[in-house]
């Protein structure tokens, strides 16, 4: 008969060390292949709990995917007009002296590089109150489990909650 010591090593990584069960090459033989229930029930427990989180957490990272290409597709679209903007101020800069034909011309793209520049913005602001309303839908998921919690509820289903783990 093994003795407790051998079924468990010590483990050093990366300075971390701790104590792991001991690898065998022939595992145990299951000694029943019935389970008691209340252990059936809690492992299926913690799987639905598993699989509910898990689910919670692929609808956030989609969310956060799709806001990421959305701002990735804005900058996108930007950046050819910020390039136009920068020439045009440039050649502005160069000619001192212009006909007011051209003058008027120059306006006219001027303004209507403002007016692009605002339909950005408001892209953009449309973009921070979607992340902001995720984060408050967030906040009041977590404040809802908080209250949901049996302890505040009556101390007959305080106790029942405490004894038996639903």
């Amino acid at each position: 008969m093994e003795s407790e010591d051998d079924d468990w090593e010590l483990c050093y990584d990366d300075g971390f060390v701790y104590k792991r069960k001991r690898r065998r090459l022939n595992p145990p033989e299951p000694v029943n292949s019935s389970e008691p229930d209340s252990e059936k029930l809690r492992k299926e427990r913690k799987k639905r709990t598993l699989l509910k989180l898990k689910s919670k957490y692929e609808k956030e990272i989609l969310q956060w995917e799709n806001l990421s290409n959305t701002l990735r597709s804005l900058q996108i679209s930007s950046s050819p007009q910020l390039q136009q903007q920068q020439q045009q101020q440039h050649q502005t800069l160069s000619l001192p002296s212009t006909s007011s034909s051209t003058q008027s011309n120059l306006l006219d793209d001027l303004l209507s590089q403002v007016e692009a520049q605002e339909g950005i913005i408001h892209d953009i602001f449309n973009l921070c109150d979607v992340a902001e309303a995720m984060c408050f839908k967030q906040e009041q998921l977590f404040k809802q489990s908080l209250f949901d919690l049996p302890i505040w509820s009556t101390p007959h289903e305080l106790m029942q909650a405490l004894c038996y783990d639903d």
